[in-house]
């Protein structure tokens, strides 16, 4: 499977509705206008463009207050719509060093040092140097919890820092050099203050867009799901005040897009929404949202080893690194 976010078709914004095959906007803009006369073609079209300029600006309950028109900006200019959405390109490095996907990072840089660190035979980090961050990012007691039954004898096996060190590749950060692991240029510039502060967003950026969310898991790819990574985090600052259950976000971004049920191929044990659920849980909220610093994603039953309900709550960072008008 790809690290790589694959890229995506173009697909229609607008649902269709599956008994009657009529989008359910055009369905109104035909009721609208059964009861009309217009003198000329051109007056029906002033009149249609109208009507779709309004509903395209109007809010939309299953959006969760956005306008068809936000929801668009949303999924295709993402670092593109400043009247919408704020993307900061500077946060205080003091104020990251908790999140996952950085602490990670910055643990991997100081192993590699100024001389270089040596891969294994299959390009991985060596084990010693993956016990001691894991030593390190995790503490005593909880190393020992996270190892009690299963070792870290490679890199796959303590995969947030596999992923963390191919984020920081795909971001230029830390790259291939004479057979050895190095920090690039721009990464050596960018840990250095008052660039520093560009960091986390630079490595946000590239998990949020480049790396293949789908990697991290085992179930069906559906790039859209990455793409909407914006409507997660809308959701998460809008509702993210106080621990909710992660149904509530399943639900909020099902009512959204119904049609992500329809891209989850046939066939298992599991009907498409109950994949769905266990999909958008581990991948947008544990893996994106919470990798990233932006949530808290908390087991309800914490002596659970494999589990499958969790409470979720934004974080600061979120309100640091985005800024929506609201």
């Amino acid at each position: 499977m790809s690290i790589v976010k694959p890229g995506s078709d173009a697909r229609s914004d607008v649902e269709i509705d599956a008994q009657t095959g009529v989008a359910p906007v055009f369905r109104a803009l035909r009721e609208a206008m059964a009861n009309k006369s217009f003198e000329t073609l051109d007056a029906a079209q002033r009149y249609a463009d109208q009507f779709m300029g309004q509903v395209n600006v109007a809010p939309q309950a299953d959006f969760d207050g956005l306008s068809a028109e936000q929801m668009h900006a949303l999924l295709y200019f993402p670092f593109d719509c400043p009247q919408l959405v704020d993307l900061r390109l500077r946060v205080p490095a003091d104020k990251v060093a908790e999140a996952p996907l950085m602490s990670l990072f910055l643990l991997l840089v100081q192993a590699i040092g100024d001389q270089g660190l040596k891969p294994t035979a299959t390009g991985n980090l060596p084990r010693k140097i993956c016990r001691d961050i894991a030593l390190a990012y995790y503490g005593e007691a909880r190393y020992a919890e996270q190892t009690r039954f299963s070792a870290i004898n490679s890199e796959l096996d303590f995969f947030d820092l596999h992923v963390a060190r191919l984020v920081g590749e795909l971001a230029g950060l830390v790259r291939r050099y004479k057979g050895k692991f190095i920090v690039s240029r721009k990464g050596r510039a960018l840990l250095k203050a008052p660039k520093s502060d560009s960091l986390y967003p630079i490595l946000f950026r590239c998990y949020a867009q480049v790396f293949n969310w789908a990697y991290r898991d085992g179930y069906p790819d559906i790039p859209f799901i990455q793409q909407s990574f914006l409507f997660t985090l809308y959701l998460l600052a809008l509702h993210g005040n106080s621990w909710r259950r992660q149904n509530f976000y399943e639900d909020a971004y099902l009512r959204a897009f119904p049609m992500v049920l329809t891209q989850i191929p046939a066939g298992g044990m599991s009907d498409p929404e109950h994949i769905y659920r266990s999909l958008y849980t581990w991948r947008c909220l544990k893996n994106f949202a919470g990798f990233t610093g932006l949530a808290d994603v908390e087991s309800v039953k914490k002596e659970s080893l494999a589990a499958t309900e969790f409470r979720v709550r934004k974080r600061p960072l979120l309100g640091m690194l985005v800024g929506f008008p609201f």
